[in-house]
Parts: C-alpha cells; structure tokens; sequence
C-alpha cells in the first residue's frame, strides 16, 4: 500500500490538528502537496515516521506499519470498533498488545472466568455420650458409636462480569455440582450469584445475592440476597443487611444431629429424618445485619472489630409464640500481623449477647431458665475465639508457588453465624467447635492448585450430653480458565 493512499484515507477519516509545528520530516519539505497532511497525522500521533527523521512516502506500507496507523486512529476517536479497517487489521492489531487491550474494552463488554474444583473428602467421627438414645432412657454405659464417610464432588463454576457503564457493573456465578460416586447422573446447576456493583459518590455498593467474607470469616462467610455498602479510607468500613442461608438451625442441629450425625443410627432412618425435617425444619435464610471496621496501625500491625445481629425467627412449623429463636447480637475484636511478606497471623475474641440456650424460647420462656440444672450441666456458652497463622501462598499464575496454614478453633455455637471452616456444615450447628485445621496449597501448572487440608473438631458447648469428635481429610484440585 503507497503511503500516498495512506494519506487521503487518514484525512478521510476526519484526523485533524488545530496547530503543529514544523514538519517532522526531512524529506516532506513545506512545498510538497502532502506537508499539511503530514504535519496533521504527525501533530495527531497518528503517524511517527522512520528513526533517521524521514517519512519514506514513496515506499510500500507493510500491514503491520498500517495496523499501527489503525490502532492509534482508534485510540484517538477517528474511528470506531465496527469500522472496517478493525476487521481488516485484526490478526495484526492482535500483535500490538496495549492497543488490543482498549479495543477489547470497547468491543466485548462481558468476561467469562471459571474453574474446575475436583474434590474428595473423608470422614472418620465418633460420637460419646452418657445418654442412652435409643430408648431415652440413662445407661450407665451410654452411648458410644463410630462412622466413617465419604463424599467425591466435582463442582464447576462460571463466573460472568460485564461492564455496565464506566461506574457500574454486573457479576453473576453459575454453579454445576456433580456427584462423582455414583453412575447415576447426579448433579445439580444452580443460578448462586447475581449483583450489580458501582460507586455513588465514595461509597462502593453492592446489591443482590452474592458472597462474601466477614474478616477471616471465623464468624461470617456469607451467601445471600443482600445489600453491602464499603467506604471509608483509613477507616474500612462495611456495612450490609440481607437475608442469607446457613445462618437458621432447626431442631436436628438443637439434638446435635447434623452433617455426618445422620449416618448415625437410629437418626440415619429416611422416615425419622423425613419428620424431623417436616415438623421441625428451619427457614432456608435468616436476617443479618451488621458492620465491620479494619484499621492498619502501621504497615504490618492492623485490627478488625465488627457487629452482627441475627434477627429473631420462628423454629420450622412452629409459631413463634410456641418456639422460636430469639434475636441474637454478636462482638468480634482481632488483631493481625505480618512478620514479613511470607508469614503472618491473626487472631480474634467473639462474645454473643446470649447462650443459644438463652436464644431457644418455649412457650415464651427460654430453655436455660427452664431447663437451668441441665444447661449448666451442659456448659453452653456465649463467647469464643479463633486463630490462624498463614505461609506464604499458593498463586495460581505461579507454578511451584505454596504456601501453609494452620488455624485453631474454641467457639461456643452462638458466635458463629455460618462459618468459613469446611467441615462446620458437620458438626453440631449449635454447639459450636473446638480444635484445629492445617493445610497446604501447591500451584502443580499454571492454573491448576492442589490443597491438602486436615480438620479435628469437637462440640465446644454441651459437653456434658456428650462428645462429637469429627475429623476430615479433603484433598482438591482446582483448574482455572
């Protein structure tokens, strides 16, 4: 392509320059026919000629010298995304790297992400017990019974983003799980996420169902249909309010019969669990609202205190003048540091305005003041704390990049809301846990992680019904794309 055609076409397109200077060129003098249109692509950035100062207009034009021109007529607003010089070009625009970014930008406003999470995880609990539930009835040998479990889960999940505006935009999750031990088929697609996010004024807000984790989500790793306000500076601030899932018990976690306890006889019988479920199941989602503050103190010492209230709920069928939960309020204070850009921790003390024994009310009166002698036996409490120390970490873009963890559990259950821990979901909801989780992360290729993660926990409050001891190895392997 002469760059004599170049010329016109570039004019053509309407690239204009109100003032330049001289010509930059050595070999367009002022008197040749091309200078002005010279001077206005050079003065516009839309040409730069060659290193020695000269022009070279009676030269052929590689493609590649001509995408250049394209990409900056672009850049500079001379010609739109749909124009057929960026259909022409394509493969070579491709080339040009930075340019390619901002056409991307204007040309495709939807960006598609997933992974691939393929899991297995196994159990080994054990229940103790001075009561014998069989027959209701004290047996001075009481209850002592063993189960093991496991579970192999492939889950997929499709993240969609799409801009909105230059202030808005809009994120949705699809999620597909599959049952990896049976040859039946069995899966389930669910629409988990979907929540518009931007800024007014300061103020970052999200709004619809979403996800997301309050501190170390010792207390808080929410999903739900919720409204989420984030501002301040120096001072983080999150406040949010929304109806969320996993944070109602039902009276299988009040018997502490949940998660794995239901491979437990007689609790394992389809027509008990059926009942159960039928006359006393919970609400899929509770109420919660709260606030959260994060503060750094210098560059490695930083805190955390928040607030959440639970609001009050009826207990499955029943109405609430008969049995429900009480409204509940909870505290939390933490405190963080980072020894160095490899290792650091932190920890964090919860206290609830009430024992979940106080929380449960009968008939108007709650179960600790009816039932006193057998909930201070129990020993049920409203307070708990949680610790962890983090190495390093696994990045996925990193082949060969690790990291460590380890993080140690004492919380009474009327401090935990839905918590971050895996194998929370298996323990008795209300009854808190006590122990320990460790793990390690590996980035095997780019975009594929292995974790290994170890779980021993115990019920922290009514340890005088008896003890549920729940350990868990859960080993993943996650493809992103």
């Amino acid at each position: 392509m002469k760059k004599s055609l170049v010329l016109a076409m570039a004019m053509a397109l309407g690239v204009s320059a109100t003032a330049f200077a001289a010509n930059p060129f050595s070999d367009v003098p002022a008197g040749h026919w091309a200078y002005a249109s010279v001077a206005k692509l050079a003065a516009a950035g839309i040409v730069d000629g060659y290193p020695d100062g000269t022009f070279k207009g009676d030269n052929l034009m590689t493609r590649y010298e001509m995408a250049q021109i394209v990409a900056k007529a672009y850049a500079k607003g001379a010609i739109g995304a749909d124009d057929k010089l960026m259909a022409e070009f394509a493969d070579e625009l491709d080339n040009l790297g930075v340019r390619v970014a901002k056409l991307e930008k204007k040309a495709d406003n939807v960006k598609i992400t997933g992974e691939a999470r393929f899991g297995y995880k196994d159990f080994d609990a054990e229940l103790n017990s001075p009561m014998n539930i069989d027959d209701e009835e004290e047996n001075e040998n009481g209850v002592h019974m063993k189960a093991k479990a496991h579970e192999a889960v492939l889950r997929t999940r499709l993240y969609l983003s799409g801009a909105v505006n230059d202030n808005w935009t809009y994120g949705a999750m699809l999620e597909n799980t599959q049952n990896l031990e049976t040859n039946a088929q069995e899966s389930t697609t669910k629409f988990r996420r979907a929540f518009v996010n931007g800024k007014i004024g300061e103020v970052e807000l999200t709004a619809g169902r979403q996800a997301f984790t309050i501190g170390e989500g010792y207390v808080a790793d929410l999903t739900g249909d919720a409204v989420k306000l984030d501002f301040g500076n120096k001072l983080k601030t999150t406040l949010f309010a929304g109806r969320f899932d996993s944070v109602a018990y039902d009276v299988v976690g009040l018997s502490g019969v949940t998660g794995l306890g239901n491979y437990f006889p007689p609790v394992s019988d389809p027509d008990f669990i059926s009942f159960i479920s039928g006359q006393y199941g919970t609400n899929n989602k509770t109420t919660v609202y709260g606030a959260t503050f994060a503060y750094d103190f210098t560059d490695k010492l930083y805190g955390n205190a928040g607030f959440y209230a639970r609001e009050g709920h009826n207990i499955g069928a029943f109405p609430e003048d008969v049995a429900k939960f009480a409204e509940q309020k909870i505290y939390t204070a933490g405190v963080g540091y980072k020894f160095d850009k490899n290792v650091k921790m932190y920890a964090e003390y919860q206290k609830a305005d009430k024992s979940m024994a106080d929380a449960v009310v009968i008939d108007g009166t709650s179960v600790s003041d009816e039932y006193s002698s057998i909930v201070n036996a129990a020993d049920i409490g409203d307070d708990g704390w949680a610790a962890t120390v983090y190495y390093k970490g696994a990045n996925p873009m990193d082949k060969g990049s690790w990291g460590a963890y380890a993080t140690y559990y004492d919380q009474s259950g009327a401090v935990i809301l839905d918590s971050i821990c895996e194998l929370e979901d298996n323990m008795p909801a209300i009854l808190g846990m006590k122990g320990y989780e460790i793990g390690t992360s590996y980035t095997l290729a780019k975009n594929v992680t292995g974790k290994l993660s170890y779980f021993d926990l115990k019920n922290k409050d009514g340890r005088g019904f008896g003890e549920y001891n729940n350990k868990l190895i859960w080993s993943t392997v996650t493809f992103n794309f």
